[in-house]
């Protein structure tokens, strides 16, 4: 099932790349199960029941302040799932949406919006924009759906600062040491490596005054895979670490295509 959501989503990628447009936001929540035909249902069925007592709206919307708004609607609807009205188990469709931050691979964003544990390297390090972003995200994406983890989790901070030190010690314990040129922008990476490049410390932000340096035992892309148990036998874990490894590397030039990554063995299984 996470292969078949993989490949339709990888061939809706392929669709716009072919056409020079980037998604530019490529994420699990933009990845989105069709629905049948729900024209050939009842409005009945398909009608929610407006019932604060059904919890279906919620109480009468009040401003904060006591004063009448006479723009705001009375009440709010909760969500109301569909996934009676789609099929995700046989014959499944994806659709992916969201295009409200794509842009033409000829005109690429200054500041384009992507999750921060699936931005490339680049990005993190120098801002610098390139139209191979939907493929570094969609390396992350392998990885997740198969094993149910993220591979890289940023956790929020005031400081972006720290943001991205805990996003580049995550890509160098997975993924080994960045390149010369990526490294030499590491403005805080004293913090954490000696000159000669050797992890002395994985406290985010530096050692603490009196405090002994944090060290924390690194785990591969692959050891990390494997750290999980994906429902996989051992061939095809190793066909789908090596499609990931092929798939994030650090210089952009030599990612795969989305059309080239279509013809990875992993994806002709299905």
């Amino acid at each position: 099932m996470a292969r078949a959501i993989l490949k339709q989503s990888l061939e809706a990628l392929a669709f716009l790349h072919e056409n020079g447009i980037a998604h530019g936001d490529f994420h699990p929540g933009n990845i989105l199960f069709s629905l049948n035909n729900i024209d050939s249902e009842t409005e009945d069925l398909l009608r929610q029941d407006e019932s604060a007592d059904a919890d279906s709206i919620s109480p009468p919307v009040q401003r904060l302040d006591g004063k009448e708004d006479r723009w705001a609607p009375r009440y709010l609807c909760v969500g109301q799932p569909l996934a009676a009205f789609t099929n995700y188990t046989n014959n499944l469709k994806i659709k992916l949406s969201d295009m409200g931050d794509a842009y033409f691979f000829s005109r690429l964003p200054t500041k384009p919006v992507i999750p921060t544990g699936l931005r490339a390297p680049e990005l993190v390090l120098s801002g610098a924009v390139n139209n191979t972003f939907d493929i570094w995200s969609f390396g992350c994406l392998v990885f997740e759906l198969i094993t149910g983890w993220p591979l890289f989790c940023v956790p929020w901070s005031k400081s972006q600062v720290e943001v991205d030190d805990d996003h580049l010690l995550q890509l160098t314990a997975r993924l080994g040491p960045l390149p010369d040129e990526l490294y030499r922008q590491w403005k805080t990476s004293s913090l954490y490596f000696t000159p000669q490049r050797e992890l002395y410390n994985c406290e985010v932000g530096g050692v603490k005054e009196g405090a002994e340096p944090l060290v924390l035992e690194q785990y591969s892309v692959e050891e990390y895979f494997d750290q999980a148990k994906p429902d996989v036998d051992d061939e095809e874990a190793t066909e789908i670490k090596f499609l990931i490894r092929r798939i994030l590397q650090y210089d952009p030039t030599k990612r795969p295509s989305s059309a080239e990554i279509l013809q990875d063995p992993w994806f002709r299984r299905a």
